[in-house]
């Protein structure tokens, strides 16, 4: 009974967390530091930048974002590996940026094929 009450409450979890995501774009960049959120102090490779739709005037610094590709946005067929990836938000994607979460190049490659460049992703904080 106790087996049975533990998966679903986590498929339940699992729905919930599934059904409150939100839908974006995603690319990836390669220059780390300096960083919006924490200048020149390096933060790892599992790192991100966020678009004006998500900055906050900074306020989105150091929160973490699960996100999944969900599918292309190019001719390239299946990017998305099936993975999600968690990202700590470090900096802001400069004006003109063409996603709501640009990757690093490291996370976008656990996601999907960076042959891609561009990818439909869903993210949740």
């Amino acid at each position: 009974m106790g087996k049975s009450i533990l998966v679903f409450s986590v498929v339940i979890v699992f729905l919930f967390s599934i059904a409150y995501a939100t839908s974006g774009i995603g690319t990836f960049y390669t220059t780390y530091i300096p960083s919006a959120c924490y200048k020149n102090t390096p933060e790892g490779v599992m790192i991100a930048a966020a678009s004006d739709t998500l900055w906050d005037n900074g306020r989105v610094c150091g929160k973490m974002f699960h996100v999944t590709c969900t599918g292309p946005r190019n001719p390239v067929p299946h990017p998305c590996t099936g993975k999600t990836v968690t990202v700590k938000i470090v900096d802001h994607c400069p004006a003109g940026c063409a996603s709501t979460i640009d990757l690093s190049f490291e996370a976008f490659s656990q996601i999907a094929n960076p042959v891609a460049g561009i990818i439909n992703i869903d993210y949740t904080p």
